[in-house]
C-alpha cells in the first residue's frame, strides 16, 4: 500500500504539534520517521491511524482519502505496534491474540495465532498474563498483535526500545524476513540509528513539528558531512536553524 501525507497540521489550542508535513511511502518500502522527543512523530502516527483528527491536511492510502466513511475499510489493512501502549494486562497472551483476531475479523484465527506463536517464539509464556511478562516478552506479543491481520501498512513506534541487543536483533530480523515474503509498507519511528539504517529505504527528519530534512541514509550522511546516521541525527537535532 502507498501512503501519502499532504500538508498535515495538528494544533492543540495554541500549540502547533505538527506543522505542515508532507511525504510519501511507496508500496513495499520502509520509511524512517526520526526526530528528538517531542518533535511530533507520535502525533503524526496518531493522525495516520485515525486516532487523532488533523487540524489541516490530507492522508491518502493507495489513492483513497482517509476520511470517516473509508476508515473501517482502510484500518482493516493496517496495524500498529509500540512498547508504550500496553495490551490488557489481566488477559493471557493467548487471550489477547484471540481478542485482536476477532477485532480484525481474522477468518482463520487459530491457525494465524499458531503461526505467530511459532514465528515469534511465544510458546513458553502463551498462557501467562500479559502484565506478568518481561519487557522483551511484551514486545514480541505486541509485534504478534500488529501482524495478526497480515497488514499491508504497518506503523512501528520505537519497536525495540528498552530491549537487550539479542531481542532487538530478533525483532529486526523478523521484520526483514516477513517483509521479504509479504507485501508490506512500513513507517518506523525510532531512536536506534543502526536499526533505521538496516530497515529503512528513506528517512524523514522532524524537529519542532516540522520536516527539516529527508532522503536516503547515504544522502543525509553525505549532505551533512558525517560518518554515520547517528552523528547526522545529532547535528540536525542540535542545530539552531531549520535544515531543509
Amino acid at each position: 500500500m502507498k501512503l501519502e501525507i499532504k500538508n498535515l497540521v495538528k494544533k492543540f489550542k495554541s500549540t502547533v504539534a505538527v506543522n505542515n508535513i508532507s511525504f510519501v511511502i511507496e508500496k513495499n518500502k520502509t520509511l524512517g520517521l526520526l526526530g528528538p522527543n517531542g518533535c511530533g512523530k507520535t502525533t503524526s502516527i496518531g493522525m495516520m491511524l485515525g486516532l487523532i483528527t488533523p487540524t489541516e491536511g490530507e492522508i491518502f492510502i493507495d489513492g483513497i482519502k482517509f476520511i470517516p466513511k473509508n476508515r473501517i475499510k482502510l484500518l482493516s489493512l493496517m496495524n500498529f505496534a509500540s512498547p508504550y501502549i500496553e495490551l490488557p494486562k489481566k488477559l493471557t497472551v493467548r487471550q489477547n491474540l484471540e481478542v485482536y483476531a476477532r477485532l480484525y475479523g481474522v477468518s482463520n484465527k487459530i491457525e494465524r495465532i499458531e503461526e505467530l506463536v511459532e514465528d515469534l517464539k511465544l510458546n513458553n509464556f502463551l498462557d501467562k498474563k500479559t502484565g506478568e511478562l518481561s519487557s522483551g516478552q511484551k514486545n514480541r506479543v505486541s509485534l504478534a498483535k500488529s501482524f495478526i491481520n497480515k497488514p499491508k501498512l504497518l506503523f512501528l513506534d520505537e519497536p525495540t526500545a528498552s530491549l537487550d541487543p539479542d531481542v532487538g536483533d530478533f525483532v529486526r530480523e523478523y521484520l526483514e524476513q516477513y517483509k521479504n515474503k509479504n507485501e508490506l509498507t512500513m513507517l518506523l519511528a525510532s531512536h536506534n540509528m543502526k536499526e533505521v539504517e538496516r530497515l529503512c529505504s528513506k528517512i524523514v527528519m522532524m524537529k519542532n513539528g516540522k520536516i527539516v530534512d529527508k532522503g536516503t541514509c547515504g544522502e543525509l550522511i553525505n549532505k551533512h558531512g558525517r560518518e554515520n546516521l547517528e552523528d547526522t541525527f545529532l547535528k540536525i537535532a542540535r542545530s539552531k536553524n531549520e535544515v531543509e
